[in-house]
């Protein structure tokens, strides 16, 4: 009796499968053989996946969520209020350069360019709180865009077919450690624009000083990049998801997404080296770089 009840419970549990699936392909007593092999695997990449989901949601929040950059506003509020005690000392620098340039062209010229650069100064450097807040909301709406082409089940191990599911199976770990990995740099990507917002505002002073005029360039452009590496890092995951959909390489899923993600990380380390190796060349070729390395002799 007991046996009889209990294959009645397993009888009607396989007839219910249907029920739970509908919007999948049905699962009956007509296709156990298929059915249940593919229900198991599908089990156990739930299992599997489950690990991956917390990485794979910071992943996609450090990428497309704006950086909050609030928590900073006091410290750039002082860093502003610092710099602009130099405006008043510039403006009078600039008129007495204007008065006793006399009748020299060249003299007064500077003079007024000096004038404008202040000018250019004061209203840039007062705003960069908005503009650095501006420029992160385009960067987040444009990488979110990019992000919402890519199928979702691109970042996850999937049932396709034999040959990658053996591959999941044996690269599982390497693609959690590379996730993780990629999240830590994200981390410290975004920890980078969030203070970046108090260097701001020093890269647009130092920009309209011309012997400071490179220092202000590195900042801004080391600034500039970190800020937008999300977006070119959204390309490569939406050129990586469309890869997979050629046949020859549907075999190889799991080896794109770890290389898709190693060249985030790749690309997050390069181009911020690239950027800082670039500007710090540019400030030895100005005058006070060149100073400096008299100096040093």
């Amino acid at each position: 009796m007991p046996k009889t009840k209990l294959f009645s419970i397993l009888l009607f549990l396989l007839l219910a499968i249907p029920l739970a699936h509908a919007e999948e392909e049905k699962c009956g007593l007509s296709n156990l053989a298929t059915c249940i092999p593919q229900m198991f695997f599908e089990f156990v990449l739930g299992i599997i996946n489950a690990p991956l989901q917390p990485f794979l949601t910071l992943t996609k929040n450090l990428l497309s969520e704006p950086v909050n950059i609030e928590i900073f506003i006091s410290l750039w509020a002082i860093i502003i209020y610092i710099l602009s005690i130099f405006y008043g000392l510039f403006l009078i620098f600039a008129g007495f350069n204007f008065m006793i340039s006399g009748y020299s062209a060249e003299k007064r010229e500077r003079a007024k360019e000096w004038l404008r650069n202040v000018i250019l100064m004061m209203v840039f450097v007062q705003a960069s709180y908005y503009l650095y807040s501006i420029l992160i909301e385009l960067s987040s709406s444009m990488t979110a865009g990019i992000i919402d082409m890519i199928d979702q089940k691109f970042f996850l191990l999937t049932v396709d077919n034999v040959a990658n599911l053996g591959l999941e199976i044996m690269l599982a770990i390497p693609y959690v450690i590379t996730l993780m990995f990629t999240v830590i740099l994200l981390s410290l990507r975004y920890l980078l624009v969030a203070t970046g917002v108090l260097f701001f505002p020093l890269g647009l002073f130092f920009h309209f000083i011309p012997p400071l005029q490179s220092y202000g360039k590195l900042t801004i452009n080391v600034l500039l990049i970190v800020m937008f590496l999300p977006f070119i890092q959204s390309l490569m995951l939406l050129a990586a998801s469309k890869v997979i959909e050629i046949p020859v390489f549907q075999n190889f899923k799991i080896v794109i997404m770890i290389s898709a993600f190693f060249l985030i990380n790749l690309s997050m380390l390069f181009l911020m080296f690239f950027a800082i190796a670039k500007a710090a060349m540019g400030a030895m070729k100005s005058d006070v770089g060149k100073t400096a390395v008299l100096l040093a002799k």
